[in-house]
């Protein structure tokens, strides 16, 4: 890499499940890397405690006139929107994980995998994504076989469960304050195949 955002005033990975994995940081405009933060280049954080660090693509800075960029980020796995698939058909979960990878028609860095026994037939009859494939459309990996991803660097993983139940009841007026709803068309594209 180029170097360390060691004067970064902050940075904060969001990873909501089965959505957004997204990282925004603050950054000096006067700070080393300064003139290294711009679209397109990729940031390494760490997300959590408990994992490795992850590449996060940048594309969108915002400089207001405290001096201050605002640098937001994707996961890597959002260049999958950018990869097509052509229509295919396979029975099973882990078919399906290996048919996405052997019908994309153009270079794909990414692997799949899953942990999921499932024997449904999983079908695209007009070409898609890959993101689309995984779990952006009606009739997706995550609407045929359910589940809960986690990226990982290259590699989406479809895992039955993810985490472990602790047990814990979110209620209403007790550890729910505040409940926001979204409606976002940012991830509509039109293309030709």
């Amino acid at each position: 890499g180029i170097g360390k955002l060691c004067d970064a005033l902050s940075c904060y990975v969001e990873e909501k499940r089965n959505g957004s994995f997204e990282l925004k940081m603050t950054y000096p405009s006067f700070g080393l890397h300064a003139e290294d933060l711009i679209e397109g280049n990729i940031i390494l954080a760490k997300p959590a405690e408990r994992t490795t660090v992850q590449p996060f693509r940048i594309y969108k800075i915002t400089t207001p006139l405290t001096g201050l960029l605002e640098v937001c980020a994707r996961h890597i796995q959002y260049q999958e929107n950018f990869i097509t698939v052509s229509p295919f058909s396979a029975v099973g979960s882990q078919a399906a994980m290996a048919a996405i990878a052997s019908h994309v028609t153009t270079p794909c860095p990414f692997t799949f995998w899953t942990d999921i026994d499932s024997s449904a037939t999983f079908t695209i009859t007009t070409p898609a994504t890959v993101r689309g494939c995984l779990g952006g459309m009606d009739g997706s990996m995550l609407d045929t076989y359910g589940g809960e991803y986690e990226w990982d660097m290259y590699m989406a993983k479809l895992h039955g469960h993810r985490g472990a139940d602790r047990g814990v009841k979110i209620v209403y007026g007790k550890n729910l304050i505040d409940f926001k709803m979204e409606r976002n068309i940012e991830n509509m594209i039109t293309g030709v195949h």
